[in-house]
């Protein structure tokens, strides 16, 4: 079996968390606990049956890799200003109907392959710019899972930072062994409803709602919402979903509500601005940072003191962010402010 950097076979390794029944392989990873027959794969496209087993073959393939400022993840208060090395797979175990990803969610190809000490190689390199440490996003990084878990230790080892930006569709065993070794996380909340989830997006609430949570105990949080028009966005889903983000993962996680734009397979008009406006208006009832993203707007992005309004973090799309602070306190006010510097 070939490994290295290049373009090469794709890997296949056996599978975490499966279990045989009845001649098939019953995938254990997500909530969608695939059944698997002979010869075919689960619904996330890199989990395949074979020979009895359930093996991966996106271990080490590498769709996409760049060097991305924090923001980007998006993550706001987590060393904002630096950069993080960025990279995917392919799959994914939804099937978003308004996927900004699908070329590599929902669709596979060939690409390079890189070992875990690799990844680490490359993330320790760009330390001379400002790299903090690994993202694994572009694709869902929990069906890449046995990559991950393999390559996490390795990073944390060399001094650097672990970054998930996932849907959080996956078990809770699996994930709390991850999230040992995981520094932050944006959790990608998609909608308010079980509707919302089964009709657009393949799957159920809680479970995401769960990881979420379980993250919070462990690492660093941070949770993006996409505001799709006639979908998520009337007043009582964004006021239940951000009380419940206040109760549970506390009203100082930060919230970041994305404009939608037409992609994949749903192509109705991007949100109104003012939708974006009043949802920022609704949540901030309960929570103390509020975003907007995919929008330029005035101060969408600038993080504020919510003790006495003074300006933290001043950030632009063309830019990189202008800190008003350097130990994570308000210069105004002194107070201590959740941003990890």
């Amino acid at each position: 079996m070939n490994e290295g950097e290049g373009e090469l076979p794709r890997k296949h390794k056996l599978a975490a968390y499966y279990e045989k029944e009845n001649g098939k392989v019953r995938c254990r990873l997500c909530p969608n606990s695939c059944l698997v027959a002979a010869e075919e794969a689960g619904r996330c496209r890199v989990r395949v049956h074979e020979d009895g087993e359930l093996v991966t073959n996106s271990y080490g393939v590498i769709s996409a890799l760049a060097l991305d400022p924090t923001e980007k993840k998006p993550l706001y208060h987590f060393y904002p200003g630096k950069t993080i090395l960025s990279l995917g797979s392919f799959g994914c175990n939804l099937r978003c109907l308004f996927c900004q990803n699908w070329q590599i969610s929902q669709t596979m190809g060939r690409a390079r392959t890189m070992t875990p000490e690799q990844v680490v190689q490359y993330a320790k390199e760009y330390r001379r710019l400002d790299c903090v440490g690994v993202a694994f996003t572009y694709n869902e990084p929990a069906i890449w899972y046995e990559f991950i878990a393999d390559t996490v230790p390795l990073i944390k080892a060399a001094g650097l930072v672990t970054v998930l930006v996932t849907n959080g569709y996956i078990s809770p065993k699996p994930w709390l062994e991850l999230l040992a070794h995981i520094d932050a996380v944006n959790v990608d909340i998609k909608g308010w409803s079980d509707k919302f989830y089964h009709e657009l997006c393949g799957g159920s609430l809680r479970p995401v709602l769960e990881s979420a949570r379980l993250a919070r105990r462990y690492c660093h949080v941070e949770i993006t919402y996409l505001l799709i028009p006639g979908h998520n966005d009337d007043e009582d889903n964004i006021a239940g979903f951000a009380q419940w983000v206040g109760d549970n993962l506390g009203n100082d996680t930060p919230v970041h509500f994305s404009r939608y734009f037409p992609s994949y397979r749903l192509d109705i008009p991007p949100t109104p601005i003012n939708v974006l406006d009043e949802a920022r208006d609704i949540a901030s009832q309960w929570l103390n940072y509020v975003y907007l993203g995919n929008v330029d707007l005035p101060g969408a992005s600038h993080t504020y003191c919510p003790s006495c309004g003074a300006l933290i973090i001043e950030r632009y799309r063309s830019a990189p962010p202008r800190m008003y602070t350097d130990d994570g306190t308000c210069p105004k006010c002194g107070q201590e402010l959740p941003i990890v510097l």
